[in-house]
């Protein structure tokens, strides 16, 4: 009898010992979760129940549960790595079976998705194109090398003060070649359909009434249209147009893009006393652009930058919380499965209620503290000793039962 409890006691201690060794093999592993051994008496009952002298049967491992604490985060600088901080695991798609990772360590493979070393795809809810996302369902995250597209410009504004003491040109009729047949000037860039940059060139000119301006436009040297009146208060405040904006004719590029149709916003502007200054100028319009890199923020959204300037959304990274994760299947790869036990996964994304947050360019290190592995190891190692020192013992007693017979 008491050789099989102290054998149950030595399964227990070597299993025990197995398990921490396998966490301290884990201890660098990325997005590892190490696990605890957890134990149970053994007792034997009969049909009527049991005596006050009945002796338990030994100790049996109950479980080996899954510790799903939060690792370390550490930072790495690749903006492909990424890092839960709370809770939540990362959906990989393993060819349309879903699984489930605390591991962020990602790449791109030779179709632009997003992968894990195992080929796994990292799941995102796909882009809509009224902006926003499309939380009902999955997809891969794919990486797109095209140029961004350019697009023309459609509208700008400028904010600018006009000198209010400022006379009249001495020469007309207004010339964008002759200094004195206007006041100020300014000029900023515009692109056309084909992503070609033009130089738009603003005139201004004082009238001979008080408070009153026009302003012509040249692009690349070209006039577009004629002089468009700007009439201002005697605050300072534009009046004329009412709506601050002036649509100007449509301007042909030569580079064989559709025709520039144009509409600045004026409502900026003042005729203050002073100098002419221009504060800022700004144009809706871009040229082509090459993928510089991508960005995630906490939520896990996904865009990809351009040299032009542009951020294009490409999905944002779904997580899924379960309402046991100790319950999950290991897979191995620092992967789980979804089980019974763990019940079904709840989709969400970062920053949600219930939901941590995406860290880009960090990885979460393992949640195994090795000085407490090693105590472990340490009181599994005792407990296997005592153990054996008990069926040392009990050969010992048995050894003197078999003298005392032979004697």
């Amino acid at each position: 009898m008491s050789l099989n409890i102290a054998l149950t006691g030595i399964n227990a201690a070597n299993e025990d010992l197995s398990v921490t060794s396998n966490n301290l093999a884990n201890a660098a592993t990325v997005g590892f979760k190490g696990s605890r051994t957890e134990f149970a008496d053994l007792f034997a009952n009969s049909g009527q129940g049991t005596g006050a002298t009945e002796i338990g049967n030994g100790v049996t491992v109950s479980e080996v549960a899954q510790q799903f604490s939060q690792g370390n985060i550490e930072t790495t600088g690749n903006s492909l790595d990424l890092a839960v901080s709370g809770n939540g695991f990362f959906i990989l798609s393993n060819n349309g079976a879903l699984n489930y990772t605390r591991d962020g360590e990602f790449q791109l493979n030779s179709s632009g998705d997003i992968v894990n070393s195992q080929g796994q795809a990292l799941q995102a809810y796909p882009p809509l194109a009224n902006g926003g996302f499309n939380t009902g369902g999955l997809a891969n995250i794919s990486l797109s090398t095209n140029e961004s597209a350019p697009q023309a410009t459609t509208t700008a504004q400028i904010t600018a003060n006009l000198p209010a003491n400022a006379t009249q040109p001495t020469d007309t009729p207004f010339s964008p070649t002759d200094p004195l047949s206007y006041n100020n000037t300014t000029s900023l860039t515009v692109y056309d359909s084909l992503g070609a940059a033009h130089t738009a060139s603003l005139y201004f000119i004082k009238g001979a009434t008080a408070n009153d301006w026009t302003t012509q436009l040249y692009v690349d040297g070209t006039a577009v249209g004629t002089p468009q009146a700007l009439n201002y208060s005697s605050s300072g405040a534009l009046t004329t147009p009412a709506n601050g904006q002036i649509t100007f004719p449509a301007y042909t590029p030569a580079t064989g893009a559709t025709a520039m149709n144009m509409t600045f916003n004026f409502s900026q502007t003042t005729q203050y006393g002073g100098t002419f200054g221009v504060t800022a100028v700004s144009q809706d319009g871009f040229t082509t652009g090459q993928l510089t890199g991508i960005n995630i923020d906490q939520t896990g959204v996904v865009q990809a930058q351009f040299t032009n300037g542009r951020s294009v959304d490409l999905g944002q990274v779904a997580l899924a919380n379960f309402a046991n994760p100790q319950g999950l299947g290991q897979l191995g790869n620092a992967t789980w499965t979804a089980t019974n036990n763990s019940g079904a996964p709840v989709n969400g994304v970062a920053g949600n209620s219930g939901f941590g947050s995406v860290q880009s360019g960090s990885l979460e290190e393992s949640n195994v503290d090795t000085t407490s592995a090693l105590v472990d190891m340490i009181t599994a190692q005792r407990d296997f000793q005592a153990n054996a020192q008990m069926i040392q013992t009990e050969d010992q007693v048995t050894q003197s039962i078999i003298n005392i017979r032979g004697g």
